[in-house]
């Protein structure tokens, strides 16, 4: 089948646009959202100038999303003088996975001359994943664990870079995925959060000045896209799955999205639309309503408790 665009060889059917593209017109296609959800969700500040850039921090985890991500965003501003990447990659202490992970995101962040950081569970807070999955105090999935310390560190890195903007590399899939779960959870506070947190355009979200905003540039793209785009674009790596990963209920909401995308093409494209529009209506009926922030008495960051739940994880770890 030959391009839609072009009579070049398709290299992926778009199902849900009807389109045949080509490794050009995937690569360009993919690159266009990216660039036009920044424009739409206000990502440059009206007062970033070449004097006063804005800081944007990537977190940069060496897989496919990230590494696409971080990618697109240096082509995009390396002449721009009013942005400013860095790129921070979380080694979480799993044995035989991040440092393959941490090997390509440190190869990419060099070869894009991208100013990078690394740092570590074990020495944020003593400890590492494959410990704290074998103790597993408070008989959780291990993605509840990383999901609290990973978010802890993007954030507290974010305010000591100085950063305007955090960037992850979630995709169509992602979001969607996140997005059924709130639905079939009833979870309409979540919504909320959700798009006052990373969903909603910047000018329409209710500010919360305890964290540095967050973005998702790449959330548009469906994860084959993105997959895609990395092997063509020869990009270092790193594909392997968390040996750790056991979000069970979160596989069955991606096992039945893929079963109705591919008997319904469009279907995540529509679930995000609805989403959004209900998610903004839900922010500003809880806008003025959230929970007041307070500083957790451990270690002063934002938290709703007395003591934030980064610290309530650690100290039950270290117990056993």
């Amino acid at each position: 089948m030959n391009c839609t665009k072009c009579d070049r060889d398709a290299v992926v059917h778009a199902a849900y646009s009807g389109a045949h593209l080509c490794e050009q017109h995937l690569r360009a296609s993919v690159e266009k959202r990216v660039r036009r959800r920044i424009r739409q969700d206000g990502l440059i500040g009206d007062d970033a100038t070449p004097e006063n850039p804005e800081t944007w921090l990537i977190g940069l985890s060496g897989g496919k999303d990230s590494v696409v991500l971080t990618s697109i965003l240096e082509e995009t501003f390396a002449d721009d003088p009013r942005i400013e990447l860095v790129a921070l990659t979380i080694h979480e202490g799993i044995e035989g996975y991040r440092d393959e992970s941490l090997d390509a995101a440190s190869g990419l962040a060099d070869g894009l001359d991208i100013h990078h950081e690394v740092v570590s569970y074990t020495d944020e807070f003593d400890l590492e994943m494959d410990d704290v999955v074998e103790k597993d105090p408070e008989g959780m999935a291990a993605c509840a664990y990383c999901g609290v310390f990973r978010r802890n560190l993007l954030a507290d890195y974010a305010h000591e870079f100085g950063a305007d903007k955090l960037l992850t590399g979630h995709n169509l899939d992602d979001e969607a995925q996140t997005a059924l779960m709130n639905f079939f959870e009833g979870d309409v506070a979540q919504m909320a959060k959700h798009f006052d947190a990373s969903l909603g355009p910047f000018d329409e979200r209710t500010e919360t000045d305890e964290f540095v905003p967050r973005a998702k540039p790449l959330r548009d793209v469906p994860e084959k896209e993105v997959a895609l785009y990395a092997h063509l674009a020869d990009l270092p790596v790193h594909m392997a799955e968390c040996p750790h990963s056991t979000e069970a209920y979160r596989g069955e909401i991606q096992e039945l999205l893929l079963d109705m995308e591919e008997r319904h093409p469009g279907t995540r494209h529509s679930i995000m639309a609805g989403y959004e529009e209900l998610a903004k209506l839900a922010a500003s009926a809880y806008g003025e309503d959230g929970a007041d922030l307070g500083e957790c008495e451990r270690c002063g960051n934002a938290t709703t408790r007395d003591v934030c739940r980064t610290c309530q994880l650690t100290e039950a770890v270290h117990a056993v």
